[in-house]
């Protein structure tokens, strides 16, 4: 790569780990070297921010202290933990992968590309974020942040929305890691765009690598990196309801076992189209077509949007009693207020449930 012979490589590496070193976060997963746990942050630090997640790793490493606890827990319970974090099919895979690690390399998670490449839901950037971080690999781990950083670096014009352009980036880490100390190296870009080099706005000023940066040099730091929109999310409209039944128990049930927030409990929910009919009528007689019996559906109890990376749901939330008997079944339950505390919801019906809670109860 042409702009890479024209780096002080070694000026730039010193520069940017003296900066780390003095610098870093405090986090917990920088306690140790645990591979375990730089596995568990670094799959809960996809698409979730560093401050959101610091009391989400506390509590999960408190239940699921050792990676032998995490692969023998139930399901249930590692959802549970999880909940709120979103993109739940990321601590299935973790589980999935933690019980391979168990099985087939004795509870120790392995040290070579190929092997931890291999384990299900570990990608390139985690399996060099471990590799490199727990055991000192030269192996580059290139996400979002480290892309940013480097297209501004090395004036990289590519742009990053296509999977392609990681191959790039990867070959640049590749020819400007740290060989002593690549773990630092690795966290030091992490760093440097979570902190310094941020998508808007960059504090160049402040950049400990800012006599090594192409852009800042050519004053094109606000144009990189280049990075085409996402499609535009599709909105869906649905009605869901908070239901009781004549015990004063709530109805939940559970979601299939593939597809979007697959295994997580919500209320009882349905697509609704509202040019035809509304959403009252449309949601009793799905109930009734789903469930045998009939409900009494009140007032709405109000709107809540959850938004996807594809999607956004407009969830019309109403309360209502069951007017027939409900057969209970592993996939639907009818629980007590008390109880529901145990099940794993989506941050969507976790929501439905506050509001039932601050308004529902008392209509």
């Amino acid at each position: 790569m042409k702009n890479l012979e024209e780096m002080d490589i070694p000026s730039f590496r010193e520069d940017l780990i003296g900066w780390f070193e003095k610098e870093q976060r405090d986090l917990p997963w920088r306690k140790d070297r645990d591979p375990y746990k730089i596995w568990v942050s670094e799959v809960m630090l996809q698409q979730t921010r560093v401050d959101t997640v610091i009391p989400y790793f506390n509590r999960f490493l408190e239940q699921f202290p050792s990676l032998d606890a995490l692969a023998e827990a139930d399901e249930e319970k590692v959802l549970k933990a999880w909940e709120g974090l979103g993109y739940y099919s990321r601590v299935r895979n973790l589980q999935s992968a933690v019980k391979e690690v168990q099985e087939k390399y004795n509870g120790i998670v392995p040290d070579s590309p190929k092997e931890i490449s291999a384990l299900k839901g570990v990608g390139p950037y985690t399996a060099g974020a471990i590799l490199s971080i727990a055991y000192a690999k030269p192996e580059p781990a290139v996400d979002g942040n480290v892309m940013r950083v480097l297209s501004r670096i090395l004036l990289i014009w590519d742009d990053i929305a296509k999977p392609a352009s990681r191959r790039i980036f990867e070959e640049a880490v590749r020819e400007l890691i740290s060989h002593e100390n690549p773990s630092y190296f690795n966290q030091a870009m992490m760093e440097l765009g979570a902190l310094i080099c941020t998508p808007t706005s960059p504090s160049c000023l402040l950049c400990p690598v800012r006599d090594h940066c192409q852009a800042f040099d050519e004053g094109v730091q606000d144009e990189l990196p280049v990075k085409t929109k996402k499609k535009k999310q599709r909105p869906v409209e649905l009605t869901a309801a908070v239901l009781r039944n004549h015990e004063g128990k709530l109805l939940i049930r559970k979601r299939p076992d593939t597809g979007l927030l697959a295994n997580l409990w919500e209320f009882p929910t349905t697509e609704v189209n509202l040019e035809f009919r509304s959403e009252k009528e449309q949601f009793t007689d799905y109930f009734k077509d789903q469930y045998e019996t009939g409900i009494t559906l009140g007032e709405m109890l109000g709107r809540i949007e959850h938004v996807f990376s594809h999607l956004i749901w407009n969830l019309h939330v109403f309360t209502g009693t069951i007017q027939g008997q409900i057969k209970e079944a592993s996939d639907l339950r009818l629980v007590s207020l008390d109880e529901i505390d145990k099940f794993a919801f989506p941050v969507s019906h976790q929501r439905i449930l506050r509001l039932y809670r601050e308004t529902g109860e008392i209509k």
